[in-house]
């Protein structure tokens, strides 16, 4: 029942990755965990009364019965227990506690590199973000990105195009409402050709947390991340500060308000008009990701 003890634990408002990590901790297991007292629990940082009541309120037979429903309609339910578990994504602090999938990873996958930007780009900014795609995903790595028109769907449309290219969607919505609707074909082709993940619940609907959220994973994925277009205010460069944080390559191509300020804090620079795709992908693959870093970094070196 270990799986159901997992998405019954991730359904619980104010649990996240670094809560469930010192549930863990203290008691060893994710059963151990619910058979603890009330007491017990309490005395975990952030847990409250009111989550030990949703904790107490859980039918894990209703639970069950949801997993099998997931089965039937071809989703995978990925838990810390499980092997298929990302090894990247399960390292961060703040690792989503669940992942819901369609398709499935392979161990080559662990070398990816996520390219992001705006939902309005540039035609120019659409043909960068392609073909950076399709040549990474030519050299053996995985492109990440998260389905969003625009930049996400040049990304993701890139490697597709290159031969057995792989890519990774994640959502900020549940993996049963796609988002944006007019995607749903594509994250058909990313399920065949890698695997489309999310971390909340299934029948979710997007919302603006859940799409800032969703950031973490998308860089945690990744050894390297690369904003191709974006403004001065575009969610990418949330995407872009996570990476940095979690020891991660960040990659900006110049030309919008974004980038740019990206470039001045420190990002490497990527000329898409003088791109060497082999000494990319070289870094790429080369990079050994530092522990995340919790102190602010000195003024004028973001990256």
């Amino acid at each position: 029942m270990s799986k159901a003890h997992w998405l019954a634990l991730a359904s619980l408002s104010g649990i996240g990755g670094a809560t469930a990590r010192k549930l863990i901790q203290q008691f060893g297991d994710i059963e151990t965990v619910f058979d603890a007292t009330d007491a017990q629990l309490l005395e975990i940082p952030r847990i409250t009364e009111a989550v030990v009541e949703q904790l107490r309120a859980v039918s894990l037979e209703n639970v069950q019965q949801e997993i099998y429903a997931l089965t039937q309609d071809d989703i995978d339910l990925w838990t810390w227990d499980d092997a298929r578990f990302p090894k990247l994504l399960r390292a961060l602090r703040d690792a989503p506690v669940v992942l819901f999938a369609r398709g499935a990873l392979k161990k080559a996958d662990e070398n990816a590199a996520a390219i992001v930007g705006t939902r309005e780009p540039t035609v120019v900014a659409i043909s960068i973000a392609q073909t950076i795609a399709r040549e990474l995903a030519l050299r053996g790595l995985t492109v990440v990105s998260g389905l969003a028109l625009g930049i996400d769907t040049a990304a993701h449309r890139g490697a597709l195009d290159a031969e057995d290219g792989r890519t990774i969607a994640v959502l900020g919505s549940g993996i049963r409402v796609i988002h944006p609707r007019e995607n749903a074909e594509l994250a058909e082709r990313i399920a065949s050709r890698g695997a489309v993940l999310s971390e909340v619940m299934p029948n979710t609907p997007p919302r603006g947390p859940q799409l800032m959220a969703r950031d973490r994973i998308i860089s945690g994925l990744s050894r390297a991340v690369i904003v191709v277009e974006a403004s001065a205010h575009s969610g990418s460069l949330d995407t872009a500060e996570r990476a940095r944080k979690q020891g991660r390559l960040v990659y900006a191509v110049p030309g919008s308000a974004g980038t740019e300020g990206l470039l001045k804090g420190g990002a490497r620079r990527l000329d898409a008009e003088a791109l060497d795709f082999d000494a990319l992908a070289e870094a790429i693959y080369a990079h050994k990701m530092q522990k995340e870093r919790d102190t602010p970094p000195q003024q004028g070196m973001l990256f």
